[in-house]
């Protein structure tokens, strides 16, 4: 196991894993995030691979969790591109498998979609699951809105204004198929769809959220789960893993699930300064968050 040196020792409060397999015992299924956790966009982590892979071994179960904007066939094959192996996981969950259901409720009616062209396989996955295939069209003509993420990675939610503005004008629903604020693409920091949506929602604007920390991306991976298993699960036996306090940690929590923090994900830069864990710095940005994670690790390892 990597060690990962720590700062500020004297002000722990919020207990430091060595590893998932020092709490592996109390629980029988996994719901962990993918992106800062399994992978960085670039590349798998190891370790969190292993982790998973050893907790599948012992008869858990685990479910990988994710805002990721399209439905799973495309994140499957990421995953296994980025070189995650598929001993690593039971199943996936996307907020784009959730997403997928709100538009089928609204049937043929047209949409106009914001994000790269990348995510339109989107529709493709919907056409071949449903049968559906709403038109697309411009702001002006749409129904409502999809926002899968911004149309080019250098973008920020200041290129969106005069849409905005269209959509509140318009009283449009925006559909946000990622919650996520941020990523990292390896040191990358990228916006997504969800820093769209909370300045849309801050305006004034009606926005449906599909993925964490939102019930129904939860509902979804415990019924994989409980299939998976065959029997009814305990959900004190239900351990979350995540980095993100306000979609990994909060959903969780909301859930009244267990969940571990994982601190070098993406809040690194404000914990980690020079890649130390700075516990003064984690304690108090979990206290200002007003959530609960069960305890912290640096990275996911066994």
């Amino acid at each position: 196991m990597t060690t990962t040196p720590v700062a500020n020792l004297t002000s722990v409060s919020l207990p430091i894993l060595s590893g998932l397999g020092e709490i592996a015992d109390s629980y029988d299924v996994v719901l962990s995030d993918i992106w800062g956790v399994v992978h960085n966009g670039r590349e798998a982590n190891p370790e969190a691979c292993d982790a998973l892979t050893r907790f599948r071994a012992r008869g858990g179960t685990v479910i990988l969790v994710t805002n990721a904007p399209r439905p799973f066939p495309p994140i499957l094959e990421q995953l296994e591109s980025l070189g995650a192996p598929r001993s690593a996981f039971d199943e996936v969950v996307t907020s784009g498998d959730v997403t997928l259901g709100f538009l089928v409720e609204r049937g043929m009616a047209p949409l106009h979609h914001i994000g790269p062209p990348r995510d339109l396989t989107f529709f493709d996955i919907m056409e071949d699951q449903t049968g559906l295939r709403p038109p697309l069209t411009s702001l002006e003509k749409a129904q409502y809105v999809l926002c899968t993420g911004l149309f080019d990675d250098s973008h920020t939610p200041d290129n969106y204004a005069r849409e905005l503005a269209l959509m509140h004008a318009r009283k449009l629903d925006f559909i946000c198929a990622n919650p996520d604020l941020i990523v990292h693409v390896g040191e990358t920091m990228l916006y997504c769809a969800g820093a769209i949506a909370q300045r849309f929602e801050d305006e004034g604007g009606r926005v449906l959220q599909a993925g964490k920390p939102f019930a129904p991306i939860y509902d979804r991976a415990l019924m994989l789960a409980e299939r998976r298993r065959g029997a009814p699960i305990d959900l004190k036996r239900v351990l979350a893993i995540g980095d993100a306090l306000r979609t990994d940690v909060k959903g969780a929590c909301d859930r009244g699930l267990d969940c571990v923090f994982v601190t070098k994900g993406i809040h690194r830069d404000e914990i980690h300064p020079g890649g130390v864990l700075d516990i003064a710095a984690m304690n108090a940005l979990v206290a200002g968050s007003g959530l609960a994670p069960i305890a912290a690790m640096p990275a996911l390892v066994w």
